[in-house]
């Protein structure tokens, strides 16, 4: 939860990781960051688990990081439980960058975090996330720089990523 002061960036932020603990955002201060909501059964899981480890394999001892935070919203899509979850991403995917708890990305109950993304870079079709694999690059200094649709292939916004880590 961010405090009572003006959220200035995604620093602000503490998170529960897939285990239940709180995770401080402020610990990512100095690294690049891409968040993403993610889901085991949909259409686009292949191709952006894929291409979300070789981006990370490629950028991770260069101040990189993904952060993917599973969400059911979207057609029921992830339905495990977080071991379930971590397990898919880590076995089939060998994802190594972390795999926080399930949330919601819109409505209500959505995850504070999720809130302060979708006001700093609205969508094409208004503020709301509108499936799985919405992907929000996060400069160094905690600032979203830009949101990439679910169709959005993760290779394709490395050049984008290598602007934020200052990589010619």
């Amino acid at each position: 939860m961010a405090s009572s002061k003006a959220t200035a960036s995604i620093h602000d932020f503490t998170v529960k990781d897939a285990r239940g603990n709180d995770v401080d955002l402020g610990t990512f201060k100095g690294k690049a960051l891409l968040i993403v909501n993610v889901a085991s059964q949909c259409g686009l899981t292949n191709s952006n688990y894929t291409e979300l480890s070789q981006l990370y394999e490629k950028y991770k001892n260069n101040d990189f990081e993904i952060l993917a935070f599973p969400c059911n919203q979207f057609a029921g899509q992830e339905p495990g439980n977080n071991e379930e979850i971590v397990e898919f991403a880590c076995t089939r995917f060998k994802a190594e960058y972390p795999i926080f708890d399930k949330v919601d990305v819109n409505g209500s109950n959505a995850a504070p975090m999720y809130k302060f993304l979708k006001s700093s870079k609205g969508g094409l079709f208004g503020d709301g996330i509108k499936w799985n694999f919405t992907k929000f690059l996060v400069d160094k200094d905690g600032h979203v720089i830009d949101r990439y649709a679910p169709t959005t292939s993760p290779l394709s916004i490395e050049k984008d990523i290598k602007k934020v880590l200052g990589i010619a």
